[in-house]
């Protein structure tokens, strides 16, 4: 089974900007990923990527080089968006993408999720179903969708994302002793990862 991740790295990050600056954009932002080693939010969740998802799309503005380019480094294609919506970007990566036996929805945002995890979420994966992590009865991230629901992803838009596929669809809970998969980064002061 071929999936595809797709990285959602085109939101703007306000909330981060008005603690950090309005020039700081917390995808660039210094983080200590789960080896101990300090670098970009965004290269440490692109690391957290299992190396057997080779298909991987990430979805990000025009403006952002940096980004761009460490994306193509690990081995992302690149859709340039003008929109920072959530929706519209599924649905762009998705329409890009296909066809796929399923996809990954990963946040750019979310540096510390153990790549075990990930692959969990994937495994998970059933033909007419929705894989989510659950981590102490709370829903996270990332989400697995399989190729049926191509068509719903790609109807997505605006800043909605497929939270409202879940009510038409089977959700496998996967469950997981990992706190990152409810762990992003909205703020400076969550650069800094305490595992409860």
């Amino acid at each position: 089974m071929t999936v595809t991740a797709i990285v959602l790295a085109a939101g703007q990050g306000s909330r981060f900007r008005v603690e950090a600056g309005a020039d700081k954009d917390k995808l660039l932002a210094d983080c200590v990923g789960l080896d101990g080693v300090i670098r970009p939010v965004i290269e440490q969740v692109l690391r957290n990527l299992p190396v057997g998802v080779v298909r991987r799309w990430l979805v990000t503005s025009p403006e952002r080089s940096e980004v761009i380019r460490l994306a193509r480094v690990y081995g992302c294609e690149v859709l340039l968006l003008h929109s920072a919506g959530m929706g519209d970007s599924i649905a762009a990566a998705v329409a890009a993408s296909s066809p796929s036996d399923g996809w990954l929805v990963v946040l750019g945002d979310m540096p510390f999720i153990q790549p075990s995890s990930i692959e969990r979420v994937i495994d998970g994966m059933e033909q007419g179903g929705i894989s989510v992590p659950v981590q102490e009865g709370r829903y996270g991230h990332p989400v697995a969708f399989g190729r049926e629901f191509g068509p719903g992803l790609m109807a997505l838009s605006g800043d909605r994302g497929a939270r409202s596929l879940f009510a038409e669809a089977i959700v496998n809970e996967v469950l997981v002793e990992d706190v990152g998969v409810l762990w992003d980064i909205d703020v400076p002061q969550s650069l800094s990862f305490k595992p409860i």
